[in-house]
């Protein structure tokens, strides 16, 4: 066994000196015959091949025998990687670290003659993992100093880039902001609507109906309205730090910076809009928030009930009245149905349910009556199709449902007479070849972004400097790729938007509709928690109430639901 296990072993030898002088000196020759000794005496590998990179530095990979190498170790034809010291392979935590990962990933083993540095024992391995702390060091140092550059560049009124602000064009040869008169007619508009409405809402509705469209071509919608309402950069001034980027959640703004960090930079270009009448509209945006408590409320959310006009009290079999509950730490406001004569008279004992219970079930059950029904066979006895009905923990409670109303269902579906067209989004195509493309310029738009990123690592930290035309050259040729990759992505947008015949408000709940519908067709468990904060209620409502016409519930359960096409289920608990 030792003896196979010595013919399966192969090495393969790195050598490499960064400079002339090194290389006709012998320092070559020295590492090569250090490194075979090493692998036949110490490692007891006779077989090992030995690849050498000359005149090359070692603060990146861009090296043709490192990555000749590489490309041969990942066939599985190495057992080992030795080099003669750790600088030799690589200056660089970051590479080293990522080198390492890949290295591991194969099952090679990593030697450093030098050091004594061997990953296939204890201690090589913790040497390593100390080293991969101070990689990690080292990135966030790299995010901290690369902040700094940014912020310094910022107080200096340098744009440190990013999307142009809808209304402006920038230079990038002169570094200057100016005016795009064609966006900056609809920025004016969306000012001169919302003084006149105070409503984002009624905002959207006539820039969408008058054909002021955004730069990509998609509505308008509240969101964006009011970015561009309270974005200082309209009225001339450079804000930056706000901020953290570091985090991402927007909805509940945890990323948002102190204010004493943001920067601001007056006077950094031409406004559109006068200083005054901007804080006239920012003083109106503040007073229309609804947490605001002090100020007028001339716009109000009205709360969508899902299941309200369909639900009713098992008990007296009066309608069921909606209100709202309190607000969940997520921000979500979940309806609470009450039957209403216990409401006005206080005479139904009834418990009142939430859309927290009704939603969860209601939802998971029409999802699994359609995977039941494109699943459904010849040899799909009546037992087998319910149990597929009650497949999911939110029906751990339900021990079956009433053979009437299930049996009625099953010969529906055995007779082919059970209708799908309520379940599928309607007049909505989609292009894939679109897709397809979206999704490629995706991928390569995150690779230039990470490229981007390293770049600006080699120029600050590497251990040779880099000279500064050579990274802005660099620089621009990424930068360049990255709007190009955004300007065909707003194309795609824009096309798909136009090939559709219908109006903005139709295909996005079309849009919404198809969405939700492939999360019933296509998850083993339909999450409405998750489900509420991607879709506006109104489309769920809609498709709850073109499924199901009535849903009784009796102390806190859903006791029976009755089909727009009359067929009723009434479940029997445990």
């Amino acid at each position: 066994m030792q003896k196979e296990s010595k013919l399966n072993k192969k090495a393969a030898l790195y050598v490499r000196v960064s400079t002339n002088m090194q290389i006709d000196k012998d320092s070559l020759p020295l590492q090569k015959s250090d490194l075979a000794n090493y692998a036949k005496y110490a490692l007891d590998i006779s077989e090992y091949e030995i690849f050498e990179d000359a005149g090359y530095s070692a603060k990146n990979t861009d090296r043709p025998r490192y990555q000749q190498m590489m490309a041969r170790l990942r066939t599985g034809e190495f057992s080992h990687l030795i080099v003669w010291k750790i600088d030799r392979i690589s200056r660089n935590l970051l590479d080293f670290a990522a080198m390492y990962e890949e290295l591991k990933r194969l099952g090679v083993v990593f030697v450093s003659k030098n050091e004594q540095f061997d990953t296939s024992t204890a201690i090589g391995e913790a040497m390593l993992k100390i080293i991969l702390i101070f990689a990690e060091l080292e990135r966030k140092m790299t995010s901290e100093r690369v902040t700094a550059v940014m912020v310094s560049r910022a107080n200096n009124g340098q744009w440190n880039g990013g999307r142009i602000p809808f209304g402006y064009a920038y230079d990038k040869v002169t570094k200057i902001f100016s005016i795009n008169e064609k966006e900056a007619a609809t920025v004016r508009a969306i000012y001169d609507k919302y003084e006149e409405t105070h409503s984002l809402l009624q905002t959207c509705k006539f820039l969408n109906e008058n054909g002021l469209s955004t730069r990509s071509g998609i509505a308008w919608n509240p969101t964006t309205a009011r970015t561009m309402l309270s974005n200082p950069f309209y009225i001339g001034n450079y804000l930056y730090n706000k901020h953290d980027l570091s985090k991402t959640n927007y909805r509940l703004k945890t990323n948002r910076r102190p204010e004493s960090e943001w920067i601001l930079v007056e006077d950094h270009h031409v406004p559109i809009v006068d200083r005054e009448r901007w804080e006239s509209v920012n003083d109106q945006l503040k007073a229309n928030r609804r947490s605001n408590k002090d100020g007028p409320r001339t716009y109000t959310r009205v709360n969508t009930h899902i299941f309200a006009g369909i639900l009713f009290c098992g008990k007296c079999g009066s309608q069921m009245c909606a209100t709202i509950d309190r607000e969940r730490d997520n921000g979500y406001r979940p309806s609470i149905y009450l039957c209403s004569r216990h409401r006005r008279f206080n005479d139904c004992p009834n418990k009142y349910i939430s859309d927290i219970a009704v939603g969860p079930f209601i939802l998971n059950y029409v999802a699994n009556i359609i995977k039941a029904q494109n699943n459904f066979g010849a040899t799909t006895s009546l037992e087998t199709f319910e149990k597929k009905l009650l497949r999911g923990d939110v029906f751990s409670g339900v021990k079956g449902i009433d053979k009437a109303g299930l049996q009625e269902m099953y010969d529906m579906l055995r007779a082919g007479k059970f209708g799908t067209d309520i379940y599928e989004p309607k007049n909505v195509t989609i292009d894939d070849t679109a897709i397809n493309e979206r999704d490629l310029l995706l991928t390569e738009k995150r690779k230039k972004e990470r490229a981007l990123a390293r770049l600006k690592t080699l120029y600050l930290y590497s251990e040779s400097d880099m000279p500064e035309t050579e990274y802005f050259i660099e620089r621009k040729t990424i930068t360049d790729e990255l709007e190009q990759i955004d300007a065909r992505l707003e194309e795609i947008e824009k096309n798909a938007s136009a090939s559709f015949s219908i109006s903005d408000e139709d295909f996005i709940a079309k849009a919404s509709y198809f969405i939700m519908s492939q999360q019933l067709l296509t998850k083993r468990y339909v999450n409405f928690n998750t489900m509420i904060r991607k879709i506006d209620t109104k489309i769920i409502k809609d498709f709850v109430n073109s499924v199901i016409k009535k849903i009784v519930i009796l102390d806190g359960k859903i006791l029976s639901i009755r089909f727009k096409n009359g067929i009723e289920h009434n479940f029997l608990y445990k």
